[in-house]
């Protein structure tokens, strides 16, 4: 008898799983599945200064690679050197932002995905709305508009990144709405 009950709890866990992962933990070891601490406004005061600080190092690198393809050497259009050096720029930033400031250990390959879905909505409205700025001015200041397009960036990718990329409670439920039923 004792059996048919661990096996109908088996059950229960396996199917519940689906349905909601904090009852599934609780099912499976038998204790309250552990809930994430909130943060104290001092730990949030240091995860903004984290991030605003590998921001300003992604920044850096932006510029830089920025200004050699686009203004130091003319060797390309202001768009296109732009967009050079924010897939730079997001690749150190998401790399360093991941492991430092947010520490998530969540799926790291849903993670890359949100960020690439953050930059097909922002990059197209940088690069459009920046070009178009950088036409009405004079031919040197590609790096000044650069840097409009880096702060609104920085504001919108932080609130983006802690509600939803490195949020465990978010991406659990993305990827239960793939999980097999």
């Amino acid at each position: 008898m004792e059996e048919l009950n661990n096996e109908e709890t088996a059950d229960n866990s396996l199917s519940s799983d689906t349905e909601n992962p904090e009852q599934a933990s609780e099912i499976t070891t038998g204790q309250p599945a552990e809930q994430p601490q909130k943060k104290s406004g001092m730990q949030q005061f240091i995860e903004i200064l984290k991030f605003t600080g590998f921001s300003i190092s992604a920044g850096v690198i932006q510029l830089v690679s920025d200004g050699i393809l686009c203004d130091w050497t003319g060797w390309l259009p202001w768009w296109p050197a732009y967009l050079i050096s924010v897939v730079l720029s997001v690749i150190w930033n998401f790399t360093f932002n991941r492991k430092f400031t947010f520490k998530a250990a969540n799926n790291v390959p849903l993670a890359m995905c949100l960020v690439l879905v953050y930059y097909c909505a922002f990059i197209p409205l940088s690069v459009f709305g920046g070009n178009a700025i950088a036409a009405q001015l004079p031919e040197n200041l590609g790096l000044l508009v650069t840097f409009m397009m880096m702060l609104i960036n920085f504001v919108t990718e932080f609130v983006w990144d802690k509600f939803i990329v490195f949020n465990q409670k978010v991406t659990d439920r993305i990827l239960n709405l793939f999980k097999k039923k």
